[in-house]
């Protein structure tokens, strides 16, 4: 069982692909139409933006964050062969809040729903190491 941690694994790294991509996608369109200078993205500074850059900028920063930490803990049930029904239910969990997290950050922006499914999905973190901490112990 614990080799299906690889899925929302996998479904995590597609999201950080496709927010890489909205990312850059955004970042050229801004230059093609002049709303940013080119020599903005040298350090990121020096001139406002249009709110999709920031936006996707800011989420594609946030894919490196808390998921760290799930690919940690994911990785680490896998290696010491630890099968966790409920790992599992969490690791999905985390995956769809994370997707969830994006859409509403690149999209609408609602300030608590995306607090409240970056805590559900920081907490789906929290759990799967208290798990793996009780399965070794």
């Amino acid at each position: 069982m614990e080799v299906y941690l690889l899925y929302p694994m996998f479904l995590m790294v597609v999201l950080t692909f496709v927010v890489g991509f909205l990312t850059v996608k955004s970042r050229f369109s801004s230059v093609k139409n002049g709303d940013v200078s080119a020599k903005y993205y040298r350090l990121m500074g020096g001139q406002n933006v249009p709110e999709i850059i920031t936006k996707t900028t800011r989420n594609f920063n946030n894919q490196f964050e808390i998921p760290t930490l799930f690919y940690v803990v994911c990785t680490l049930y896998i290696s010491f062969g630890i099968e966790s029904f409920l790992a599992l239910v969490f690791a999905w969990l985390f995956t769809i809040l994370r997707i969830v997290h994006s859409y509403i950050h690149i999209t609408y922006n609602h300030v608590m729903h995306r607090m409240l499914t970056f805590f559900a999905a920081f907490i789906c973190v929290m759990v799967l190491w208290v798990n793996l901490l009780l399965q070794k112990i």
